[in-house]
């Protein structure tokens, strides 16, 4: 069965209504209803007018709460929003059930275009790190800068730890798992998680554990999340076996904007030595590597990843800046 079925899920209209999700102090939620698709928009209200705009991306599995810290931190400098992709989050399943990296960088060009933010400074973590990738190499004027942390780019050696990922977008296997593993609790799970996606799974807070375990809980009483998350996974993979102009590596090598590369020497799901293939493809890179940091640095070490994210605006505006007057001091 390919990505672009549809789904065995109930249309969007009658879907049963899930327990509210928490929004943190200072952040609001909004609903945005666009061609084929319904998308759910977390954001902070911008300090000051006049703000550059930004998007959040998250991974899968994730939501628009995995950019929370970051955005906070990011409050004075950008106007951040964050999407929860369709059928994460907040947001509804597509209507058209596609879960394709395509499709999901489908959704959020429809959503740039329709609120006419652009060009924005796009953050893509795993799964959207290939969806930001692909948005920035085929709307480079929707996009300023782009920031990358542990992108899901295509890799001959997939790690050992990432394959349950791999065997999850494979027919039937979320139907088993969700058999299998239907006697966890969502602490079991989230502890799970968490050891797969951090470095160091102790520097997550109590009440951050409660709070994921709360989500989760709430996510999985939604009749559509085992889908969700196999046809996204399933859409990775794909992603990977595309060749030619379509092909994740070629579209980095055509992405035009000043990019930040950042990867953690303790991801146990894109592997660090990638970083410097990476760093050789997108043409206006720069890349960080941290040692200590796993899969969802910005999570783990937000003040870091801000503190870099800084020094590439700082660069992009010093660049500006020359292309304007090419001939000034001649």
């Amino acid at each position: 069965m390919s990505s672009t079925e549809l789904p065995s899920v109930p249309p969007t209209s009658v879907l049963p209504k899930a327990a509210a999700v928490r929004v943190a102090e200072g952040e609001r939620l909004r609903t945005v209803g666009l061609p084929g698709v319904t998308l759910t928009v977390r954001s902070r209200p911008p300090t000051r007018a006049g703000l550059p705009p930004a998007l959040f991306v998250h991974g899968l599995g994730g939501s628009s709460q995995n950019w929370s810290d970051l955005m906070q931190r990011l409050e004075g400098v950008v106007d951040g929003e964050a999407v929860d992709l369709p059928g994460f989050g907040d947001s509804p399943p597509p209507d058209d059930g596609d879960y394709s990296v395509t499709g999901h960088a489908r959704a959020v060009i429809r959503y740039l275009d329709a609120v006419g933010r652009g060009p924005v400074h796009l953050f893509g973590n795993s799964l959207g790190g290939a969806v930001s990738t692909r948005v920035a190499a085929v709307r480079p004027d929707l996009v300023r800068t782009l920031t990358l942390v542990s992108p899901a780019l295509p890799e001959l050696r997939v790690q050992r730890t990432a394959m349950p990922t791999v065997v999850l977008g494979l027919p039937g296997v979320a139907g088993l798992l969700t058999r299998a593993t239907g006697k966890w609790t969502a602490e079991q799970r989230v502890r799970g998680v968490l050891a797969l996606c951090y470095g160091d799974p102790g520097r997550v807070t109590p009440e951050a554990f409660e709070y994921a375990v709360e989500e989760l809980e709430r996510r999985l009483r939604l009749p559509y999340f085992w889908d969700a998350m196999a046809r996204s996974a399933r859409g990775i993979v794909n992603a990977y076996t595309l060749g030619g102009q379509h092909g994740l590596w070629r579209q980095a090598e055509r992405v035009l904007a000043p990019t930040l590369l950042i990867y953690g020497g303790r991801d146990q799901l894109v592997g660090y030595r990638m970083a410097q293939k990476a760093a050789r493809t997108f043409r206006r890179s720069r890349l960080l590597s941290m040692p200590d940091a796993g899969h969802v640095a910005m999570m783990e070490y937000p003040a870091t990843v801000a503190g870099a994210f800084l020094e590439l605006l700082a660069d992009a505006d010093r660049s500006d800046a020359g292309t304007v007057a090419p001939g000034a001091g001649s």
